[in-house]
């Protein structure tokens, strides 16, 4: 069973099963704490095929820095390395 881990981390168990894995506290709290975040990945659009808009978004979300300067492919290569 998950423990629970505070406020800070949105799904437990995602951040236990990341945490057992191998991943650090802050990698696994911020996967565990993403919108449609699951254990081994999900059935998401590669991100080539997302909008710019999309993208951006995403990338305000997990906190990339330059983010508006980007263009998409600066983007889809930001989240990648993220």
């Amino acid at each position: 069973m998950a423990k629970n881990h505070g406020p800070s981390v949105k799904d437990d168990e995602t951040y236990q099963a990341l945490r057992e894995d191998g991943a650090s506290k802050e990698k696994a709290a911020r996967i565990a704490n993403a919108k449609g975040a699951s254990k081994k990945g999900g059935k998401a659009d590669p991100y080539e095929e997302w909008t710019k808009d999309d993208l951006y978004d995403r990338a305000k979300e997990i906190g990339i820095e330059g983010r508006s300067d980007m263009s998409k492919p600066q983007l889809v290569k930001a989240l990648r390395n993220h």
